[in-house]
């Protein structure tokens, strides 16, 4: 007996000691070589310059969309949108997931209650004793065990698994964020395209309210048999074609209220817009001089990274897996054959004690290709977090690039109409005295049009270009 228990303090005093040991590598960042500034023609600035923080990249949404009828559309994006309600409940998962890894150090418990019956041989010796002691052709057993079981964490597995699910979980948080942002850029970027339909609207009712009167001119003219019916025709269908973008503004209108009203939660409907909604997003800035390696604030950065630890962590578990594990198994309980002396203790009593060593010998390679299955896998999320960090700057590049020439493109337009307004001018001015003719009216008026059109088109795209700049920098979703 006391060599047996010499053997059971020794291996705990073995397994306690070995507790300290861990077989998987530590993470760390390989080098993402990352560039000192992002491509940039450097000929139209994005914003002033102003002082570089750390939280530069961390801007509030708040403090980004100044509109207050926008702000509201997107806190009820952020409350009511169903992915980041899953996305919540995915970051309640794996928080029950860490905190489970957190107890594995803890030894598992269970109490089994049990009686049987059994009828035995007459030829058989325990039937000819139990017959000959009890008296019955039938023996009975009544037990109850509490047995506990405690597995030295000698390779370090339950810090990997801890370290594993924590980083699923930041992961997940960090993911979260990132949507939370994506929804943000996705309920200004619709809104925004409202206004710029509403706009689109206005000029076609102008050019309707401008063919009409056109269309009265040339139809007295041609009633007094100046001008011939080719005119009066030309003058028609030049309105159909300002008519015709009425029905099809209206459309879209329509189209974009739904999908924003279903990003925010709620069923089509229609939604309101700030009679300032232009003039607020024209004030609309954000810094073009944000080192690239402040990216790594990213959520989808992050994330990235953090898929990485977590990957790391299995790599280790898979190759602890291919080393011995011990084991401690106490229990302690009552047995007895007979009813009412079950719990007749101590002569009911049952004790065992067991230290148990496993070793894996042979698994037909499973262990080992799980481990150079696990070290492909963290590969492929390093690969993937490189990945992400190349396009993060390629995405703050194209957004830099777009709302540099975006810029540009709004002034050359505007200089244009200033041009095609005099031009719509003259033209009808020397219509009426004779020295143009319909033909140069309502092509001055379509050129007039067209161009309008692209303004709008070209003020959504600089919309677009300074919230897509604003996402890629790291958005923030706080407020």
């Amino acid at each position: 007996m006391r060599t047996f228990n010499r053997y059971i303090i020794t291996g705990l005093v073995l397994a306690l000691s070995l507790s300290a040991c861990r077989v998987g590598k530590e993470y760390s960042r390989a080098d993402l070589n990352l560039p000192d500034k992002y491509r940039q023609s450097g000929e139209l600035p994005v914003a002033q310059p102003i002082a570089l923080t750390a939280d530069s990249v961390k801007l509030s949404w708040r403090a980004f969309f100044r509109d207050t009828t926008l702000a509201a559309l997107i806190d009820k994006a952020l409350i009511h949108n169903n992915d980041i309600a899953v996305a919540m409940m995915n970051m309640q998962q794996l928080d029950l997931t860490y905190r489970q890894a957190k107890l594995g150090l803890l030894p598992t418990a269970d109490l089994s209650v049990g009686a049987n019956r059994t009828w035995l041989s007459t030829n058989s010796l325990n039937g000819s004793l139990s017959d000959q002691f009890l008296g019955t052709s039938y023996m009975d057993d009544y037990s109850a065990t509490i047995r506990l079981s405690w597995e030295a964490d000698i390779w370090g597995k339950t810090r990997m698994q801890r370290e594993g699910a924590l980083a699923n979980y930041f992961a997940q948080k960090e993911n979260l964020s990132a949507l939370r942002t994506r929804i943000v850029v996705q309920v200004a970027q619709a809104y925004y395209n409202l206004v710029t339909l509403d706009e689109q609207l206005k000029i076609a009712r102008r050019n309707v309210e401008l063919g009409d009167s056109t269309l009265n001119m040339i139809r007295l003219q041609y009633e007094s048999a100046q001008v011939n019916s080719l005119a009066l025709e030309q003058a028609v269908a030049q309105k159909k074609t300002a008519e015709l973008l009425i029905p099809a503004a209206l459309q879209d209108i329509a189209v974009q209220e739904n999908a924003l009203s279903i990003l925010c939660g709620s069923y089509p409907d229609s939604v309101q817009r700030s009679g300032a909604a232009l003039a607020l997003a024209s004030g609309m800035t954000l810094p073009g001089d944000v080192p690239a390696r402040l990216l790594s604030r990213r959520p989808d950065v992050k994330a990235a990274e953090y898929a990485v630890i977590a990957a790391n962590s299995q790599t280790g578990l898979a190759k602890a897996a291919m080393y011995p594990a011990i084991s401690l198994t106490p229990s302690i309980g009552a047995n007895s054959f007979k009813f009412n002396t079950w719990f007749d203790l101590p002569g009911s009593m049952v004790k065992a004690v067991a230290v148990n060593i496993a070793q894996p010998l042979f698994q037909k390679k499973q262990l080992k290709t799980a481990h150079e299955i696990a070290q492909i896998e963290q590969q492929k999320a390093a690969v993937q977090f490189r990945q992400s960090v190349l396009t993060a700057v390629g995405e703050v590049s194209d957004a830099l690039a777009k709302s540099e020439h975006v810029a540009t493109r709004l002034r050359l337009v505007g200089e244009k109409k200033e041009s095609l307004t005099k031009a719509n001018q003259d033209a009808l001015v020397l219509y009426r005295s004779g020295m143009a003719t319909y033909l140069e009216v309502i092509t001055a008026q379509n050129n007039a049009l067209q161009n309008d059109l692209e303004a709008i088109n070209i003020r959504r795209e600089q919309f677009n270009a300074v919230t897509d700049l604003y996402r890629a920098l790291g958005g923030g979703d706080e407020q």
